[in-house]
């Protein structure tokens, strides 16, 4: 079976782990981001002052832009919640831009990590609901008419359970159709710089992805927190 040329997945074949490599691409190049990140937040918080200087002004910028962000959704009490959706936007990020060094595979173009990501904004979401809530949190799902609850009970699970469909194959199409195009355009004429616009397109889908995919996990927490009607 051909494969695509990895440099990590040479580095495994040269351990004698290959089959492990070929068949756990994304696994492997989902360490690389979550390590990366733990290097950058050491970095940028090492020696952090009172007063914001270089690296530690750009993080604490970006971080209370999207806390500001949640918070306009969500109300205050959405803070509580912003460290998985800060973590997950700079993972899903760096991981879609992954992709647009030559050598290298973006983990969200596999749909195991992008389904596990819905999979975990979908217990969280339910999680926020019966913490807000209780019991209560059913009314979300039985509709305002009592004698169409059974049918809205059964129209509210399939469209939760939707949601993680949506997550998922939106985030893992885009960038996988961003791998695929890229590679193509690089075999066939990649001396003649013929992908750059491409590869310029990519950073702002790989951008976007991220954004979109943080913004509905902030809508379905939103909802989860609000009082049913």
């Amino acid at each position: 079976m051909e494969h695509h040329y990895y440099f990590l997945v040479e580095i495994f074949n040269k351990m004698g782990l290959g089959h492990f490599a070929h068949e756990n691409t994304h696994v492997i190049h989902s360490w690389v981001v979550m390590l990366v990140l733990i290097i950058l937040a050491f970095l940028l918080t090492r020696g952090i002052q009172m007063i914001p200087r270089g690296g530690q002004n750009v993080l604490e910028m970006a971080v209370e832009g999207l806390e500001n962000f949640m918070v306009d959704v969500t109300g205050p009490e959405g803070r509580a919640f912003f460290p998985y959706i800060g973590t997950i936007f700079f993972y899903i990020l760096l991981s879609n831009l992954l992709g647009l060094v030559p050598g290298f595979f973006s983990p969200t173009a596999n749909l195991n990590t992008t389904l596990s990501m819905a999979i975990l904004t979908f217990i969280l979401t339910h999680f926020i609901g019966i913490k807000f809530h209780g019991v209560k949190y059913i009314k979300h799902f039985l509709g305002p008419v009592w004698a169409l609850a059974p049918l809205m009970f059964v129209i509210e699970l399939i469209g939760h359970f939707a949601r993680v469909m949506s997550l998922s194959i939106r985030l893992f199409g885009n960038i996988f159709g961003k791998e695929k195009v890229l590679g193509i355009l690089f075999a066939l004429a990649g001396l003649y710089l013929a992908p750059l616009p491409i590869l310029f397109l990519g950073i702002l889908v790989s951008f976007i992805q991220a954004v979109v995919f943080m913004l509905l996990s902030i809508v379905y927490f939103a909802g989860a927190m609000e009082e049913a009607h």
